[in-house]
């Protein structure tokens, strides 16, 4: 059962930037960790950035391979979880997942989306 949705990927240079959005139709994503993960052909899936509950403080982290250039953020009225992605690079390219946790740890993730295509090529 699909329970968050992303959309927002796309087809972008490099240099480019793309905004994700995971909306979760029928809960409060916000009472939730959300998890921004991706996962290339052939590469292992991996977590790309977390942002905590707005309980817990919505703390922020980041995979080293993004620090700098993404920016995970929340905005509660819309119940909605964004990835700002700057400064693509064509190893971004993969599908782009989010899902929920109950803190911002490696495993735990429970409920997830059908994921968004990012594509970055000249």
């Amino acid at each position: 059962q699909v329970q968050l949705v992303e959309s927002g990927g796309g087809l972008v240079q490099p240099g480019g930037s793309l905004r994700l959005t995971c909306t979760a139709p029928g809960f409060t994503s916000d009472a939730y960790a959300i998890g921004w993960f991706r996962q290339a052909p052939g590469k292992q899936r991996e977590k790309i950035s977390c942002i905590s509950s707005s309980g817990s403080g919505g703390s922020t982290n980041y995979a080293d391979s993004v620090k700098g250039r993404f920016t995970i953020s929340r905005d509660n009225a819309k119940n909605t979880v964004y990835l700002q992605m700057n400064s693509l690079k064509p190893e971004d390219t993969a599908v782009y997942y989010c899902a929920t946790g109950y803190g911002c740890y490696d495993v735990g993730y429970d409920i997830w989306g059908q994921g968004t295509q990012v594509t970055v090529s000249s």
